[in-house]
């Protein structure tokens, strides 16, 4: 699948079919998202990956009332966890370099946007889940210090086909030299 393709195709899945991913697949997800940009090459992500049923129910419940990706994660035969090694991505001499210090959401961000657009290539659906009591999904992973939990994805084959939501036009979002200049 092209680039822009997978980008503009690619939707929210949250309800899948309980066949297997395979194994394959699962590695080519991994890689895409290996090969993301990060601070300095500092590579802070790591993956858990999830197959094990009571461990999914678990991770479930770490999700707010009412969060539509409840059930995702219990239906989807792998959940992929994000975290992040702290104190590496925007560091320099172990001091924060930017305003906006650690710079992990951002490391994790790109390599979790290679994974779900390697993932839809491949026709398996995923949907970010970041509303959820992390320091609960990070004690079900066994995270040691030092090391955070950021988002969760379900992986497995959709059960449904979402309707892409309406998006803003460009014009909306763009400005040129100055912020408000269209």
């Amino acid at each position: 699948m092209e680039v822009m393709s997978a980008i503009l195709t690619r939707r929210s899945v949250r309800h899948y079919q309980p066949d297997p991913v395979k194994e394959e697949d699962l590695t080519a997800v991994l890689e895409a998202a290996r090969w993301a940009p990060s601070w300095a090459n500092t590579q802070c992500w790591r993956f858990v990956v999830v197959r094990d049923a009571a461990t999914k129910a678990a991770l479930a419940g770490t999700l707010s009332p009412g969060n539509p990706a409840t059930s995702a994660i219990t239906e989807a035969p792998v959940v992929i966890a994000a975290c992040a090694e702290l104190g590496r991505a925007g560091y320099k001499r172990g001091e924060a370099c930017t305003d906006k210090g650690d710079w992990f959401m951002f490391d994790v961000a790109l390599a979790m946007q290679n994974l779900v657009l390697a993932a839809h290539s491949l026709g398996l659906g995923t949907v970010h889940v970041g509303l959820v009591d992390a320091p609960r999904a990070a004690k079900i992973l066994g995270l040691p210090p030092g090391i955070v939990f950021v988002e969760m994805t379900p992986l497995g084959y959709p059960a449904e086909q979402p309707k892409a939501p309406p998006r803003k036009e460009v014009s909306e979002m763009v400005f040129y030299d100055r912020y408000g200049q269209h």
